[in-house]
C-alpha cells in the first residue's frame, strides 16, 4: 500500500474518531454477512458505530490519545465500537450481541485511558454505572440524610398532632377528658 493511501486512510480515520476518547475492540472475522449486517443495524440504531480498522494504522491515529491502551488488543482483524452515551452502553450492547453471534470476539476496551482485556474486562466494564446512574446514586446519597432528618423530625411530630386532634374531637363532642397523671 502506498505512502499516499495509507496517509489518506489515516485521515480517515481521524475524522472518524475525533472526540472519541473510549472504545472497544472487537473481531467479526468469521460472523456470516447476514449477521453482520444485522449486529452493525442493531448497534446502529443505538448510535453504536463500528470501523474495521487495519493495525499498523490505528496505533498511529491513537498514539498521544486515550484510545492507545487500546494497542495490545490490535493484533489480528479488528474493528473499533463506539459511540452511544458513553462505553459501558457499548458494552452492555456487545455483551448483549456476543450471546447471540457466535463469532463475535470482544477483544478490550478503554474507558478514560484504562484498560480492560478481554471478555472479562468488558464485562466489568459493563457492571459499571454510566455517568447518568452514577449521578442518580450520588444524589439518592446525598438526599437521604435529610430525608432521615425530616422523618425524625415529623414522627414525633405526627404524633402530637394525632394527639391533639383526638382531644379536639372528644371537647367538640361534649366529652370529658380523662386526667392523665
Amino acid at each position: 500500500m502506498s505512502k499516499h493511501v495509507k496517509d489518506l486512510m489515516m485521515r480517515d480515520y481521524r475524522d472518524r474518531l475525533e472526540g472519541i476518547q473510549d472504545a472497544l475492540v472487537i473481531s467479526i472475522r468469521g460472523v456470516p454477512a447476514n449477521e453482520n449486517n444485522q449486529l452493525r443495524q442493531g448497534l446502529l440504531s443505538k448510535n453504536i458505530h463500528i470501523t474495521v480498522m487495519r493495525n499498523n494504522l490505528a496505533k498511529h491515529v491513537f498514539s498521544g490519545s486515550t484510545l492507545e491502551a487500546l494497542g495490545p488488543t490490535l493484533k489480528g482483524p479488528t474493528a473499533l465500537a463506539y459511540g452511544a452515551e458513553s462505553v459501558i452502553d457499548v458494552a452492555r450492547e456487545l455483551l448483549d450481541w456476543a450471546k447471540k453471534v457466535e463469532n463475535l470476539e470482544l477483544k478490550g476496551a478503554v474507558l478514560e485511558g484504562e484498560y480492560y482485556e478481554g471478555p472479562a474486562g468488558i464485562e466489568r466494564l459493563s457492571k459499571m454505572p454510566t455517568r447518568d446512574e452514577a449521578l442518580g446514586q450520588l444524589v439518592t446519597l446525598i438526599l437521604s440524610p435529610g430525608r432521615n432528618i425530616a422523618g425524625a423530625v415529623g414522627g414525633p411530630g405526627g404524633a402530637i398532632a394525632g394527639i391533639l386532634k383526638s382531644l379536639q374531637e372528644k371537647l367538640e363532642k361534649g366529652e370529658a377528658i380523662a386526667k392523665v397523671g
